[in-house]
């Protein structure tokens, strides 16, 4: 159904530190719902909510991509935008440069 895409994936780490693409209000819900139930918390009860809502039409997919994207912030799930991690070349690391 893609009135419950999102505009832009959230991407968050899973496993061991994976990184993944949720696209969706469906895939949100998915992860929202495999969430341990000793670690739900009201970040997790609201966002949940929110993708339920969004499934049956009440509210936006971008309002619950929003729930959602403070769930995985307030459980350090985001993964670092690529454009805010600084890279180090291997110059300033002291490789491949003549002392």
């Amino acid at each position: 159904m893609e009135h419950n895409l999102f505009e832009r994936p959230v991407t968050i780490l899973v496993g061991l530190g994976f990184p993944t693409e949720v696209k969706s209000v469906t895939e949100a819900i998915a992860v929202l719902y495999e969430w341990p139930p000793s670690r739900r918390d009201p970040a997790h009860v609201v966002a949940f909510h929110a993708c339920k809502a969004a499934l049956a039409g009440e509210i936006e997919a971008e309002t619950a991509r929003g729930m959602f994207v403070a769930f995985a912030r307030r459980h350090d799930l985001l993964a670092p935008q690529i454009e805010n991690v600084v890279g180090v070349t291997s110059a300033e690391c002291g490789y491949g440069a003549s002392n």
